[in-house]
């Protein structure tokens, strides 16, 4: 095959739902691919789908496999990952035979709503800070937020790793919120409420991007509907090759 043929090794795993393109090229280089029962460690490797065995850790990949989306409502107590020992993780609480993982987490004391999908691009572009996807909370905390606590958390909290975004935070009642947010730092809400004296109580995500939590119970799941599936791959810049 030619420099210019066939597809670069990393985008064909991440098309075949593997993981993302970046996660990819970490597994190419740690030796972790072969392709045509030799390792393959050079990230501009490619390959032709329709003749080359790609295979990670000794498994076969095949890129036609059927792209799956599911929606989760997770529970507390659940942690979002494929595998964590003997901890109840999020892919223990869907049932379908494609291999799916989630997309960007939820802390194990949080509930809400959960993507989990095999197609790598959407993992890529909804879990890549670059990417200005909106992601809204019901925030409850242990007494109410002050008006100057609202207004310094709305314009940005000095974390360790830097500035928080602007965001949006709506009172519902006294010690409950909405907050809409265009990043997910490490248990960010969190640090930012501790940050200005407060604790939350509960947090629950309701909305990624045009997916919405809707009526799903903790540990109800479903697959999202080809409307919201387009609308996400829009979204996410897919649809137009850009993925």
């Amino acid at each position: 095959m030619t420099e210019n043929q066939g597809v670069r090794l990393q985008k064909y795993l991440a098309h075949a739902g593997v993981c993302s393109r970046r996660a990819a090229e970490t597994l190419i280089i740690d030796g972790a691919v072969t392709v045509n029962h030799r390792v393959v460690t050079e990230l501009g490797t490619r390959v032709d789908p329709n003749s080359d065995r790609v295979c990670v850790k000794g498994r076969e990949i095949r890129a036609e496999e059927k792209r799956v989306y599911l929606l989760l409502h997770k529970p507390v107590g659940v942690i979002t990952s494929c595998h964590h020992g003997d901890a109840k993780v999020v892919t223990d609480l869907v049932d379908v035979p494609e291999r799916v993982f989630p997309v960007g987490r939820l802390d194990q004391d949080s509930s809400g709503l959960l993507i989990l999908t095999n197609d790598g691009r959407i993992h890529h572009k909804l879990s890549h800070p670059s990417f200005d996807h909106e992601k809204e909370y019901r925030v409850r905390v242990a007494a109410p937020l002050s008006p100057a606590a609202l207004a310094r958390m709305e314009a940005g909290i000095r974390l360790k790793e830097g500035m928080t975004r602007p965001c949006k935070i709506r009172r519902q009642d006294e010690v409950s919120y909405t907050m809409v947010l265009q990043e997910g730092k490490n248990r960010q809400i969190r640090r930012m409420a501790h940050e200005v004296g407060h604790e939350v109580v509960t947090l629950k995500r309701i909305r990624m991007a045009n997916i919405r939590l809707g009526q799903l119970k903790p540990g109800q799941w479903r697959h999202l509907s080809e409307g919201e599936v387009s609308e996400l791959l829009k979204r996410t810049g897919i649809h137009s090759g850009k993925g």
